[in-house]
């Protein structure tokens, strides 16, 4: 997430702690990537990924540099083995709101129903990080493992179904988004430029820390702008359990303003929200040294998706749209 407020920094805490250096080839790793057999996902797949978005070879994703340019070439990869049609000419969105080259990276699946398809829904999560930060015994790049790699995955592997099976009415857009952290510049230049094309959006769904499981079973995730709609309890009637929750935290440090989906709920005023699993309690190392593919629950990380994927197949594919603001 961008920073959120001066009072975050103190609840989060600095860190020691020894990292290993993690060397993937890309073409490697992009060969891992291409959908295994299974309906959803798997958590080797899941690593791999993550393991790549999160290597020194990236140096940490910030917006406009080479580490970042490697990280989109991995994600187009990622469309391209799937058959993901680029929404634009190319995968590539150059932000016209940042100083220095960057890009959205955005698929599009066109949906199955013949009158459905005319409406849209757009999943998303942030691909960039921090860079080359004050260093922590020695350690200088922010890997930005929960914050947005592991998000960022989620994504991947939500493109990797939908490509395969081909379930979806509505039509999807996917947009992996740069400058996240620089003020959410990806998502606002996005929404603003798919706004001014008349875009039907249903909805917006935005991935974003789900890297490490929360300290808590009486849910799975927490919604960003809990009562704003009733994306929680639609999606909790599709799981036929209480997989989405509200945390203080979320109203407390304005989360909901705080990633990707919020520029398009200023544009479109439909129902654009986020599940995280990062709390303030369960991660110390938010915008660290060691936001660290070692610190990832890739098990977690593969409940999560594998209990979205079929939810938001019902959200996409209900006769009428059934999620709407309060």
């Amino acid at each position: 997430m961008k920073k959120i407020c001066f009072i975050v920094s103190l609840v989060l805490l600095a860190c020691n702690g020894s990292k290993s250096t993690v060397s993937n080839e890309l073409n490697t790793v992009s060969q891992s990537i291409s959908g295994s057999e299974n309906s959803f996902a798997n958590q080797e797949d899941i690593a791999k990924t993550l393991q790549f978005l999160t290597s020194d070879e990236l140096e940490g994703r910030n917006t406009g540099s080479k580490g970042i340019e490697k990280a989109s070439y991995f994600l187009e990869g990622v469309f391209k083995q799937n058959k993901v049609k680029p929404y634009f000419k190319s995968y590539r969105d150059t932000l016209s709101n940042y100083d220095l080259p960057a890009y959205n990276i955005v698929g599009y699946i066109e949906g199955n129903d013949p009158k459905l398809k005319n409406e849209f829904v757009v999943i998303g999560a942030h691909y960039d990080h921090i860079g080359r930060i004050t260093p922590v015994n020695g350690d200088d790049i922010g890997n930005g493992a929960n914050d947005n790699a592991s998000g960022t995955t989620a994504v991947t592997e939500v493109v990797k179904y939908f490509a395969k099976h081909k379930t979806n009415k509505r039509s999807i857009i996917f947009a992996f988004f740069s400058a996240e952290e620089k003020g959410l510049l990806g998502s606002k230049h996005l929404a603003k430029k798919l706004k001014e094309q008349n875009l039907n959006l249903y909805f917006m769904f935005n991935y974003e820390m789900i890297g490490v499981k929360m300290n808590r079973e009486d849910m799975l995730l927490y919604l960003t702008g809990f009562g704003k709609s009733n994306m929680a309890q639609k999606m909790n009637e599709y799981a036929g359990e209480n997989l989405i929750g509200y945390i203080p935290a979320e109203t407390q440090y304005q989360l909901f303003r705080a990633s990707d989906n919020y520029p398009f709920y200023t544009e479109f005023e439909v129902p654009a929200q986020t599940v995280s699993t990062f709390d303030f309690e369960n991660f110390q190392f938010y915008h660290q040294p060691d936001d660290e593919f070692e610190l990832m629950d890739t098990k977690h990380m593969t409940n999560v998706v594998n209990k979205t994927i079929p939810v938001l197949e019902k959200m996409m594919n209900a006769p009428s749209k059934e999620i709407q603001m309060k």
